[in-house]
């Protein structure tokens, strides 16, 4: 549908080793840059807004880059923006006062009572308490894959291919091979 036109898609991954994929601000500036590049009009707002802040010289607060956004979402184009965001969980959730992750979480409760008739956001992460608490009142449909016996199948197949494929591991007795096997059947937890 992207690449037709009839749709436009923002896919940011949530990753605790990259500084850039730890907050809000990463993943708006992606979302903008993403979405500036499938529409014309989309190009217009974003670059106004670059214009604004002296062409990159002035970097904005997380609330210019959501207003920027939002201007986006409003605007009367005719096909919908689908937000794929994907592992929330490794958005830092600290014990500051604010966390990136309670910022997060907060940005997306908003942008879901905004009702905006043309996006569609679809959410991933770990049934962590927090996220569950702020997302699952407003989900539409919610699947979860925690405890299905076919993922956790699928992991122990994955991990079972690299033990027995990699040449270094290749070497190792059966029962150290199982042990890897099994222990990190266990710990990757559905994930």
């Amino acid at each position: 549908m992207q690449e037709s036109g009839l749709a436009s898609l923002a896919i940011f991954f949530y990753d605790f080793r990259e500084d850039g994929k730890k907050d809000l601000t990463g993943l708006l500036s992606s979302v903008l840059f993403q979405l500036c590049d499938q529409s014309n009009s989309y190009y217009d707002i974003v670059s106004t807004f670059y214009s604004t802040h002296r062409n990159g010289a002035q970097s904005p607060g997380d609330d210019k880059l959501v207003e920027c956004l939002m201007n986006i979402l409003k605007h009367q184009e005719p096909r919908p923006v689908y937000l794929v965001i994907d592992a929330l969980d490794e958005c830092p959730s600290t014990s500051s006062l604010s966390s990136p992750r309670e910022v997060l979480l907060s940005f997306l409760e908003d942008l879901v009572e905004a009702r905006l008739p043309n996006l569609r956001i679809c959410v991933t992460s770990r049934p962590e308490v927090d996220i569950k608490t702020i997302l699952e009142p407003l989900s539409f449909r919610s699947v979860s894959l925690h405890n299905e016996g076919g993922q956790k199948k699928d992991i122990m197949k994955y991990i079972e291919s690299i033990v027995n494929t990699n040449k270094n591991m290749k070497n190792w007795k059966p029962e150290q091979r199982q042990l890897v096997i099994d222990v990190l059947t266990t710990r990757a937890d559905g994930m």
